[in-house]
């Protein structure tokens, strides 16, 4: 996905429900009672992906470490949407429920007392990023990425995955 089609999702709400509507269809998401082991286990996750992040940025392997940086952001989107009564096997799905049930980009008195409820704009950008850079590290030949952006993306990783456990510890 580019940032082009993010600004398109963003702008169109109701794709976003047409989306999410043949995602259930499909059964690509399903609707679930909240299971508050189930998210337990996927910041476990987002946590080990984290730890595997930092292991593998020493070792050198940083395409690992990139996918890492990854799938630790989609485990803890996952626990954060299953919050909101969806289970989800696909990247997009979790996106889609993640800016219909997450997403504020306007802000009323009450929302800016309670901002870590929420993600902004910059969240689901990194979080798109995230997935095409896991992909090129991933699906590409390159070998060689650079240490300094790895660090960065680790760091941004880092940080979503904190503002998603912030949005679950308020539900529990």
């Amino acid at each position: 996905m580019r940032e082009y089609d993010l600004n398109h999702m963003l702008k169109n709400p109701d794709l976003v429900d047409v989306k999410i509507k043949e995602f259930l269809e499909n059964k690509v998401i399903k609707k679930q009672n909240v299971d508050f082991e189930e998210i337990k286990g996927h910041i476990l996750k987002a946590d080990n992906n984290l730890r595997f992040v930092l292991e593998n940025i020493r070792l050198g392997f940083l395409d690992w470490a990139i996918a890492g940086c990854y799938y630790a952001c989609y485990h803890a989107a996952l626990g954060v949407i299953l919050t909101k009564g969806y289970s989800s096997k696909n990247h997009l799905a979790t996106l889609c429920i993640l800016i219909k049930y997450l997403y504020k980009k306007e802000l009323n008195e009450k929302d800016i007392k309670t901002l870590s409820e929420f993600i902004d704009y910059q969240d689901l950008l990194f979080y798109v990023e995230s997935k095409n850079k896991r992909e090129d590290a991933t699906y590409s030949t390159k070998s060689k990425f650079d240490k300094n952006e790895v660090e960065r993306l680790r760091i941004k990783a880092v940080l979503l995955v904190a503002k998603f456990r912030s949005i679950l510890e308020k539900t529990n």
